[in-house]
């Protein structure tokens, strides 16, 4: 985190005014699942079942890591339990594998480590599938994400991402808008001899997004699907500004060449198959993210998809749209 006074004091504000009952404010804890939402754990199907490797199979639980809050991905509601739609894909995905999924709070930057140290099982934290995290894991894409920026209602015209010199920004610490958008927009001004962009660092999306709808911040960039439940959370104090920029894939993380993660691929193409995946995206307002296939890392994976051929045809009546949606391979990390 940057170590000026002015962070230093804008952190300590946000995490005081976070207390406070605000109407519309976004915070952790007034959070819970959509108005339609309901629980989906399908059953399991032998066929993918004998795909998990057998001490997953006599565990039957898997630990997944995963970083709170980051809604809609992953939350905690009311009653301390871990949700959000990636939550309730990957405990979808589990259930096709006869695993039920246990979610474990971890700090962002130690989910990773922790997957290769075998701590933990998967890594389910909106990570973005980039090709230098795939020297060390390998990712199970669910979802197309890109960076979206986020404003006070009347000066979403008044504000471009791509030329927001002088101006200051929220952002959520280890972030890509983080780490590389809003560093490199930076630094583009100062090299045009231009005013710096002030980017004030936060711990959590929740006190990125308080932080602009406070005033503290001109505006708050995160990923596409952050940003649009931060503004149907926010009664009208936030509103997006253009289109998202930069889309890319979330995936999950195993272990490099586990075969867990070849199953969980399998499980994830058979809900996309039989209409389970976008069911549960759909209460979350988030059909524009979904893809039409499984790709690992960035790839249809032949062996998986060889497996999953295999398989008896869904039978679901979900409508096909042929190919993923097309996404900017730009490597970077939302998170």
């Amino acid at each position: 985190m940057n170590n000026h006074p002015k962070h230093r004091s804008a952190v300590a504000a946000i995490l005081a005014t976070a207390t406070l009952v605000l109407t519309g404010c976004v915070t952790n804890e007034e959070l819970g699942n959509p108005d339609g939402w309901e629980e989906i754990l399908p059953p399991a199907k032998p066929e993918l079942v004998g795909m998990v490797p057998q001490k997953f199979q006599d565990k039957g639980t898997l630990s997944v890591g995963a970083n709170t809050p980051y809604a809609p991905n992953e939350f905690k509601d009311s009653q301390g339990k871990i949700i959000g739609f990636e939550m309730d894909l990957v405990r979808a995905a589990g259930s096709k594998l006869g695993l039920d999924v246990v979610p474990r709070q971890m700090d962002f930057n130690l989910i990773l480590p922790a997957v290769s140290a075998g701590t933990i099982d998967v890594g389910a934290s909106a990570f973005t599938d980039t090709e230098e995290r795939q020297k060390s894991y390998d990712f199970v894409d669910f979802f197309s994400a890109g960076i979206a920026w986020a404003t006070q209602p009347g000066r979403e015209k008044s504000i471009d991402p791509s030329d927001a010199c002088g101006l200051t920004v929220a952002v959520q610490k280890g972030t890509y808008s983080d780490t590389d958008e809003v560093e490199e927009k930076s630094q583009a001004c100062v090299e045009d001899g231009k005013p710096a962009i002030d980017k004030l660092v936060y711990p959590t999306a929740d006190a990125a997004a308080t932080a602009t709808i406070l005033k503290r911040a001109d505006a708050y960039s995160s990923d596409s699907s952050v940003i649009a439940y931060a503004i149907q959370r926010s009664e009208d104090k936030l509103v997006q500004i253009g289109d998202a920029f930069d889309t890319a894939p979330f995936g999950w993380a195993f272990p490099k060449g586990s075969e867990l993660g070849h199953a969980f691929a399998a499980a994830l193409q058979d809900m996309m198959d039989d209409g389970t995946y976008e069911k549960i995206l759909e209460p979350w307002g988030l059909e524009e993210g979904a893809l039409d296939e499984v790709t690992f890392n960035l790839k249809p994976l032949p062996q998986a998809r060889q497996r999953h051929n295999q398989l008896p045809a869904a039978t679901g009546n979900r409508k096909r749209r042929g190919t993923n949606r097309t996404m900017n391979r730009r490597r970077r990390e939302h998170r």
